[in-house]
């Protein structure tokens, strides 16, 4: 019976997922990147910032190991400066896909207050997971 309960609770939902609108495929003022890339720049870069936008109950079940929660709706200016107070502090920001637009809003925020190395990991949480990479919790 649960498992029927289940059924019917997913296929209820499911038409609101695919409602939700897709992010963009690309965004100016930043550079899009992928998950192979998200692992070179943070390997490769030192001073790379990388924040989750996610909710913090998101952020707490698991993240990009050494990635700063700052939720978009709380990401103001200053609180980013606080952050990265260097305008030419690359950033890397992520959320959890290609159907969440948090990521996408805080990054073009970022490029619009003069952030000149801006990457957006359009795949997100969902694509680190099912590229089996590694989780900080």
């Amino acid at each position: 019976m649960r498992y029927f309960a289940c059924l019917l609770l997913l296929s209820l939902s499911w038409p609101a997922l695919a409602d939700k609108p897709l992010a963009p495929q690309q965004l100016p003022g930043a550079t899009v990147v992928d998950a192979e890339r998200a692992v070179l720049l943070i390997q490769t870069t030192p001073t790379l910032v990388v924040i989750d936008s996610r909710l913090g109950e998101e952020h707490d079940k698991g993240h990009i190991p050494g990635a700063v929660n700052l939720l978009d709706t709380d990401m103001t200016e200053a609180a980013l400066s606080r952050i990265a107070p260097d305008r030419d502090t690359p950033l890397l920001f992520y959320c959890n896909g290609e159907r969440c637009l948090r990521s996408s809003n805080a990054a073009a925020k970022a490029a619009a207050w003069g952030y000149r190395t801006v990457y957006w990991f359009r795949g997100g949480w969902q694509e680190w997971q099912q590229k089996e990479l590694p989780v900080a919790r």
